[in-house]
C-alpha cells in the first residue's frame, strides 16, 4: 500500500452558535448583537467551512484531510454542524474537543475520519498565564490527541496561542509560556514512548523565526517545514498588507527518513485557492473573511487553512 494523504490545520474564525452562552463573551455573535449573527449567516459559515476542508489537499489525494486541527470553535454543537454539513457527511468526521477557559469561549477542537485515524486517548493542558497584576490571563488550552493513523501510532498537539493584539514585544512572553507547556507534553510522551511520532500544529500567533517557535519550541528532534514557506514570502493570514505565518504544522523528524514500513512526509503548503481570496479592491489577495469590521462579507475565514502530503507505506 502506497496512500498519498494529507493533515491540515484551519483557524476557523468565529465558529460561534447563535445562542448566548452566559459563560463567554459572545452577545456579538447572537441575532440581537453587533454582528446580528442569525441563523442564515451561520449556516452560510457552515457551509463554506465545510467547502472548503473537503477540498484540503485534493490535488494528490483522493480524500479531504484525514485529521485536521482547528482554532476558533465555540462548542460541540457548531463542531457537529459542521462535520454533518453536505461536503463533509460523507467522510464521517468525528471530532474531540474541551472547553477551554478562553474568556471569548473559542477553542481548539480535532477533527478526524473514523476510517483512518483510530482515537486512543485525548487531555488538555490549561496555559496558566500571569498578567502585570498578578491576575490569571485566561486563554485557550492545549490539545493532545493520540491515535492510531492507518494503523500506525501519532501523537498530535493542537494549538491556538495568544495573539499580538496588545503588541509583538509585549505578548511575546505569552507565547514563549506555551512553548514551554508545549515540551512539557513533549517530555510526557517520550516517557512512554522515546520513538514517538509527533505533530503539533496550530495558529501560533508567531512565524517559524519567532523566539517562541525557533528558541523555545523547535529542537533537533523537530523539523519545521514551514519555515520554507516563510522564506519564500508565503503566508497564512493578512494584517496591514503584510503576510505573516502564523499557522503551521511541526513535525518530529522520523517522519522524514523512512525507509520501511511508516508515515513519511512529503510537503508543506498554504491552501490559498482562488475562491478563497479577496478579489479586488486594496485586500486583492487576501482570506476572504466572514466580516470587515461590521460589514458582512460572508467569507470563509481570515486565515488560509495549512497542509502537508504524507504517505503511508
Amino acid at each position: 500500500m502506497h496512500k498519498i494523504f494529507s493533515i491540515a490545520f484551519y483557524n476557523l474564525e468565529n465558529l460561534f452558535d447563535t445562542a448566548h452562552d452566559k459563560y463567554t463573551l459572545d452577545k456579538d455573535f447572537t441575532p440581537e448583537g453587533e454582528f446580528q449573527w442569525s441563523q442564515d449567516r451561520y449556516n452560510r459559515k457552515i457551509k463554506n467551512l465545510a467547502n472548503v476542508i473537503s477540498k484540503i489537499g485534493r490535488k494528490q489525494s483522493k480524500l479531504p484531510p484525514v485529521f485536521l486541527g482547528v482554532s476558533e470553535v465555540e462548542n460541540d454543537t457548531c463542531l457537529e454542524d459542521l462535520i454533518q454539513a453536505d461536503k463533509l457527511k460523507p467522510y464521517q468526521y468525528d471530532f474531540v474537543h474541551y472547553n477551554s477557559p478562553d474568556e471569548r469561549g473559542i477553542d481548539v477542537a480535532f477533527l478526524y475520519q473514523k476510517e483512518h485515524f483510530e482515537l486512543l486517548y485525548s487531555d488538555n493542558y490549561p496555559l496558566m498565564l500571569i498578567d502585570a497584576a498578578g491576575d490569571r490571563d485566561y486563554t485557550r488550552d492545549v490539545l493532545l490527541v493520540h491515535g492510531k493513523l492507518f494503523g500506525k501510532p501519532v501523537y498530535i498537539i493542537v494549538n491556538h496561542w495568544p495573539s499580538r493584539n496588545k503588541g509583538v514585544k509585549s505578548s511575546s512572553y505569552k507565547r514563549v509560556q506555551a512553548a514551554k507547556l508545549v515540551n512539557e507534553i513533549i517530555e510526557n510522551i517520550y516517557k512512554e514512548n522515546d520513538r514517538a511520532e509527533i505533530i503539533i500544529m496550530g495558529d501560533f500567533n508567531d512565524e517559524p523565526n519567532s523566539d517562541s517557535i525557533k528558541n523555545n519550541l523547535m529542537s533537533d528532534a523537530f523539523f519545521n517545514p514551514m519555515l520554507e514557506l516563510q522564506q519564500n514570502k508565503k503566508g497564512s493570514v493578512r494584517y496591514s498588507n503584510k503576510w505573516f505565518l502564523f499557522d503551521q504544522i511541526i513535525m518530529s523528524d522520523n517522519f522524514l527518513n523512512k525507509t520501511s514500513d511508516g508515515l513519511k512526509f512529503i510537503s508543506a503548503d498554504i491552501f490559498d485557492d482562488f475562491f478563497l481570496q479577496e478579489s479586488k479592491g486594496r485586500r486583492k489577495g487576501a482570506p476572504k473573511r466572514t466580516f470587515i469590521g461590521k460589514w458582512h462579507l460572508g467569507g470563509f475565514s481570515d486565515h488560509f487553512p495549512v497542509f502537508t502530503y504524507f504517505k503511508a507505506t
